[in-house]
């Protein structure tokens, strides 16, 4: 790919960086440099991929943790694969009984928004199948940051301040205490630059790394888990634990004007990006980016993909329509003609008839990693497991109760899922990873950083500098504080609801590495957070 980096000149941004044996990009320096250390002793592109990952959960506890879930696009030897490592519901639960207690939607908090936790069945799953070095040692690093702590940075320390006020006033109940004893011990967060430490996450992912994972689904991890479920009116039952195993599938794509863009399948959102690529790729956007016509366009695109995956995407066993339907030319062509000159309130169409972390890893071999593990909302639903620092994820809080709806909550059933990993390809070789984390700003900070990509030859920080906007519903847009007035002004004249956005953290954070015709890596990083390259 060849690059023009001189035309936009966003402010306050890093330099694109470039490396020749290796790269990992992701969102702290710890997670990163430990990644890049896997691979200086022998470890590939897979390899950095889970040591990053085991870091993240130890150091960035405010956007995921053991108790999450992850997905993965990996490519090796001239082939991409995909990993879903998403939990289902437990099988003691339905929305017939939530409604009967008196609940109209899943809460946020509590056991209610539990699924089966994916996360250490992804690492070892990754390991078995493509990594080089024993498993065991891919998790030392995140081991040795548990139990002699790490220096608690900027963003991580702002986004912790706001979960402890946030839980300090709703959750009440006595369960929720051990999220408190964990995470607060002193009686408050940890400030910016405190030393902070886990003992118990110390022995949990020794655990998982002595065994295989086998003892988080199989053992005495899961005994505790169980455990901690029966006494404080939880759902899982044995079987939930037992019976998980992250899941191999195949990508799904479409081609954006010649370069190949994948995402893994539904249960993930990521297919929201593809169809509103597949929507403006009947649209000449020309040579400039900052104009009204681009953002107009992108944001009515992305707005009707959305209506269609809210409506359409869960688990694929209980879909009822096709992938194939929702991303054909000729379902693009049709939601195309719904967009026109002022701001549209979008509907599902008809196909049938017509807190994450992010990550990304290559090495000289050509092995590429693009992953994406959460806890969602931050740190999860507040429950954790006592004596082992697992804070449980609440990712069933994106099932519905309502009836007839695809995506109502049932037994054993995986829910529509936020976080997607990027992954672009051309003429079957290898582009490289890309990501945006931020729930529902996913696929639309994916549809950005590739039309900044393929239709303004931005190089990948200048990709992921530009101002971005985010569509929240109805006709309401935000839009970063950044962005040109005169585009935010002639969008408000053409009936979208603009908010100026200035906390840039929410906008999502991406990370970005494209592998060059020569071979060299050409990485960037989000500055909206501790963003940061590891480079060899």
């Amino acid at each position: 790919m060849n690059f023009n980096s001189t035309v936009y000149d966003y402010p306050s941004r890093r330099n694109v960086m470039y490396a020749k044996k290796g790269m990992v990009a992701t969102s702290t320096p710890y997670a990163a440099q430990a990644g890049l250390e896997i691979m200086k002793k022998g470890g590939n592109a897979i390899d950095a991929a889970i040591a990053t990952a085991a870091c993240l959960t130890v150091v960035e506890p405010s956007g995921n943790g053991i108790g999450g879930d992850a997905f993965a696009l990996v490519w090796i030897k001239d082939k991409l694969y995909g990993l879903n490592a998403s939990g289902p519901s437990p099988i003691n639960i339905n929305a017939e009984m939530l409604k009967s207690k008196g609940f109209k939607e899943i809460p946020k908090y509590g056991w209610e928004a539990v699924t089966v936790p994916g996360i250490p069945s992804a690492w070892y799953e990754l390991s078995k199948r493509f990594g080089k070095l024993p498993f065991k040692e891919l998790l030392l690093p995140a081991i040795k940051y548990a139990e002699e702590g790490y220096v608690v940075s900027v963003n991580v320390g702002k986004l912790w301040k706001a979960a402890f006020k946030n839980f300090t006033n709703v959750l009440k109940e006595d369960h929720f205490k051990h999220w408190f004893d964990h995470f607060t011990p002193s009686g408050t967060y940890p400030q910016i630059g405190e030393v902070w430490n886990s003992k118990d996450m110390a022995k949990t992912l020794m655990s998982i790394a002595e065994t295989n994972s086998e003892s988080f689904y199989r053992g005495e991890i899961a005994e505790k888990i169980l455990d901690f479920s029966n006494k404080t009116g939880g759902y899982f039952a044995k079987e939930d634990l037992e019976n998980f195993k992250a899941e191999w599938v195949d990508p799904i794509s479409v081609n954006y004007r010649g370069y190949d863009v994948h995402e893994i399948p539904p249960n993930g959102h990521g297919i929201t990006a593809l169809m509103a690529l597949n929507i403006i790729s009947g649209f000449d956007f020309g040579d400039c980016r900052e104009t009204c016509e681009v953002y107009h366009k992108q944001i009515e695109a992305i707005k009707l993909a959305f209506s269609d995956t809210q409506k359409y995407i869960t688990d694929p066993r209980y879909m009822k329509v096709k992938v194939s339907e929702l991303l054909s030319s000729a379902y693009a062509d049709e939601r195309r003609k719904l967009i026109g000159k002022t701001a549209l309130t979008p509907m599902p169409g008809e196909p049938s008839k017509g807190g994450t972390v992010y990550l990304a890893t290559a090495d000289e071999e050509g092995n590429m990693v693009s992953y994406i593990q959460s806890n969602y909302m931050g740190f999860g639903s507040g429950l954790v497991v006592p004596s082992t620092g697992i804070a449980l994820h609440n990712r069933g809080n994106n099932f519905t109760l309502e009836e007839g709806h695809d995506n109502i909550l049932e037994p054993g059933k995986k829910p529509y899922h936020t976080i997607i990993p990027g992954f672009m390809s051309k003429d079957k070789k290898a582009i490289g990873p890309f990501g945006v984390m931020g729930g529902f700003m996913q696929p639309q900070g994916h549809l950005q950083v590739v039309s900044n990509t393929v239709d303004f030859n931005m190089n990948p920080q200048t990709a992921l500098d530009a101002p971005r906007w985010q569509w929240v519903g109805g006709k309401v847009v935000e839009i970063e504080a950044f962005a040109p007035l005169h585009i935010t002004g002639q969008l408000a004249e053409m009936g979208h609801q603009i908010k100026v956005h200035y906390d840039y953290g929410s906008m999502g954070r991406g990370q970005v590495i494209w592998r060059m015709e020569n071979g060299v890596m050409c990485g960037g990083t989000e500055p909206r957070t501790d963003g940061t390259i590891a480079t060899w």
